[in-house]
């Protein structure tokens, strides 16, 4: 640590010319990192829905369809003119309307009801459009212009798009936000103004290498695009706290670069220990089958390391670059010493312990029970998409569609699985197929090859059904295993479903897996992290525990509400909380112990206090206000909700930590001596302390 310490106050300039060509290049990459909006893209390669996806691009020339034009009061020659303008933009793979599945030289009266439903209901023609994913920005635009304010587009690209545009300008605006609420509450823990600025310089370099990096992954999930950047801001400013406070210290008594040198040697191990426990929690992530897990995890434990190492070697050099400007700009210490509050909590100790025991389990049974969302819903009414989604539900029933493929060898046998479906499933509105819009008498060879080609292909038949169901729900994945149960009795094997419902419920089938073995990942990594640093054998299970009850209260809160919560930001917010305010508990065990040594119980818990309340709630206030920050401006619902999770748990790790973890403590005080290595406590006057003087 010599070498590398004297090295780096040695070799400042070198230092700082590095990391301005790294932070550039990497600003530079950061703009060639796409941003993936699909959460079907993360599942599994053996999910029924992404097997499916892969054989209808295999099997049918057409895509997915992923948008939906309706146009008001059309008849049947302007509705296919509609639909030649719509093929005419260039972008738009594949528009399918009636005259693909009918030949419309056929009175409409003749037509098969559930197309006409489907299609043309009223005289309102819709269109089902398959737009590439490439050149959506300007396809939306495009169709925008064509069909005017008075006809209606939805979907998921129009969803996407529409998110991707907002989502490019939020990470800024909340960066705007965050940044200067951060400075504010670090010209609180600091003596200078300008220390704020090298702290928030020193991590804001590592955010943007962390964001170039992802050249090399190609795209992101625009959750991590969302959340990784504030993420690894507010949970990395404690190792620059860390350096800089201990070089205050050592310039006391030091020459100045001898101080640097001192400071990154003392402050190591505090930093690398407060890094790992986080960057342990984030790797948990990884371990998810539902590959957004390890899209986040990979980012946030880059974002950690980089952090690290710019703490350490970057805002070093810049600092002694501008100490002389440190020293201009010092102010008088602002902070409370929080003596009387601390005094206080050691009355309340005790209580708070008893409440926080009386309602964990509680907590814990209603965290289990909470009621799910697994998309990303749609954006708000108050945006076109959601008033052209009123429009056409005013003319079309409530449609949730799901594609079946079957063999396609006994058209008889499809003709009585679709009997059986209509027949069994109220929700079930429609299904479009061969074998039930078209006599299967009628010889293949008789009718238009297009038609044939939109059901049939070499080895599957296509069956569209149609229900009124939400996207989600636990009604519309019921009928999802009711209808694949159904689809099994006519069908042995060869049977796959599609559609953004059965994604949203492999989604589901997916995460629901990943929740115990995540967060057991993370539990057990953390306490090994503390074992090893504390050489305890109890203080890992106390302090995860602290943690834990903070996250089991966070998470029950929407089940006392009433409200759905997403699966995904419960599972990521259960590793995120425990990973980022576990060093709450650290700082305070850490100070306690040290104390310990020197005084009886009760006295080292208020020396505890008065010495750590103010790093937690500096640190605390940070991510809180980020995660506020979040729910504030994210228009994702996904990331909005995750925001305010994280700040809720955050403050709540805060409570919990500042309140109920000085009285477990005490309360194992004894415990904790005989199972820590080397602990030392001082035994004397224990048991005669009966107050802090």
């Amino acid at each position: 640590m010599y070498k590398f310490s004297n090295g780096i106050v040695k070799h400042k300039k070198l230092i700082v010319t590095i990391f301005v060509i790294v932070t550039v290049g990497s600003l530079i990459a950061s703009l060639g990192v796409g941003v993936n909006y699909d959460l079907s893209d993360y599942l599994p390669e053996d999910a029924n829905s992404t097997k499916a996806l892969d054989i209808m691009e295999e099997e049918y020339d057409d895509g997915i369809p992923n948008a939906y034009v309706m146009i008001n009061d059309a008849d049947l020659e302007e509705a296919i003119s509609y639909k030649k303008e719509l093929l005419n933009i260039d972008g738009v793979l594949e528009v399918t309307w009636l005259d693909d599945l009918t030949d419309l030289k056929i009175p409409l009266e003749v037509i098969d009801d559930d197309l006409i439903n489907m299609y043309y209901n009223s005289g309102n023609p819709k269109y089902e459009l398959t737009i590439d994913e490439k050149k959506d920005e300007e396809v939306i635009d495009d169709i925008y212009k064509l069909i005017g304010e008075d006809n209606a587009l939805i979907g998921t690209a129009v969803g996407e798009e529409l998110q991707k545009r907002m989502a490019e300008s939020e990470v800024l605006r909340t960066m705007i936000f965050v940044v200067p609420l951060a400075i504010l509450i670090l010209l609180f823990s600091t003596t200078s103004w300008l220390e704020p600025m090298l702290f928030l310089i020193a991590i804001g370099v590592a955010v943007v290498i962390n964001m170039g990096t992802n050249i090399f992954f190609g795209d992101i999930s625009f959750i991590t695009k969302s959340v990784s950047p504030i993420l690894q801001l507010a949970v990395s400013l404690d190792y620059a706290i860390f350096l800089l406070h201990s070089f205050g210290r050592n310039r006391k008594t030091m020459e100045i670069h001898s101080a640097m040198a001192h400071s990154i040697r003392d402050s190591f191990s505090a930093i690398i220990a407060s890094a790992s426990t986080t960057l342990f929690g984030f790797a948990a992530l990884g371990f998810m089958e539902f590959e957004i897990g390890a899209d986040l995890g990979i980012n946030l434990v880059k974002g950690i390391i980089f952090s690290f190492i710019s703490v350490i070697i970057l805002l070093p050099a810049l600092t002694l670059y501008l100490y002389k400007y440190i020293d201009k700009t010092r102010h008088k210490d602002i902070f409370p010493k929080f003596h009387t509050f601390s005094r206080d909590i050691q009355k309340f100790k005790i209580p708070a312990l008893m409440i926080v025991l009386l309602i964990i389990i509680p907590a814990y049974l209603a965290q289990s029970n909470n009621q799910f969302l697994y998309g990303n819903e749609a954006l708000s009414e108050s945006k076109r998409l959601g008033q052209d989604e009123r429009k056409i539900e005013q003319v079309y029933e409530r449609n949730t569609p799901i594609v079946l493929l079957v063999p396609n060898d006994e058209p008889a046998k499809e003709k009585k699985l679709v009997t059986s479906l209509k027949d069994d499933y109220y929700q079930i509105t429609s299904i479009v197929s061969y074998a039930s819009s078209i006599d299967i008498n009628i010889p293949i060879g008789y009718l238009n090859e297009d038609i044939v080609d939109n059901f049939y292909s070499e080895n599957y038949a296509r069956l569209i059904v149609n229900a009124d169901t939400s996207t989600e729900g636990d009604e519309t994945f019921g009928l999802i295993e009711d209808i694949q149960r159904d689809v099994g009795k006519y069908y042995e094997e060869d049977t796959y479903a599609l559609g953004e419902s059965v994604a949203l419920y492999d989604i589901k089938d997916s995460i629901t897996k990943d929740s115990f073995k995540v967060s057991i990942i993370a539990i057990v990594a953390i306490m090994v992290v503390i074992l090893f640093s504390f050489k305890s054998l109890s203080l890992p299970i106390l302090l995860v525990f602290v943690i834990q009850g903070a996250i089991w209260i966070n998470l029950s809160i929407p089940y006392f509400m009433g409200n759905k919560i997403n699966y995904i930001g419960f599972l990521i917010i259960s590793t995120v909380q425990l990973g980022a305010t576990v060093d709450y508990a650290i700082i305070m065990s850490d100070t306690y112990m040290k104390k310990r040594r020197i005084a009886a119980k009760l006295k080292a818990t208020w020396f505890t206090l008065v010495d750590t309340i103010g790093s937690i709630f500096i640190s605390g206030s940070i991510l809180s206000s980020a995660g506020l920050c979040l729910n504030i401006i994210s228009s994702s619902p996904i990331v909005s909700e995750l925001g305010i999770l994280l700040c809720r748990g955050t403050l709540l790790s805060m409570v919990l930590v500042i309140f109920v973890l000085p009285g477990i403590l005490n309360v194992f005080d004894k415990f904790i001596n005989k199972t820590t290595l080397n602990s030392k406590f001082k035994l004397r006057g224990d048991s005669n302390e009966k107050q802090i003087k």
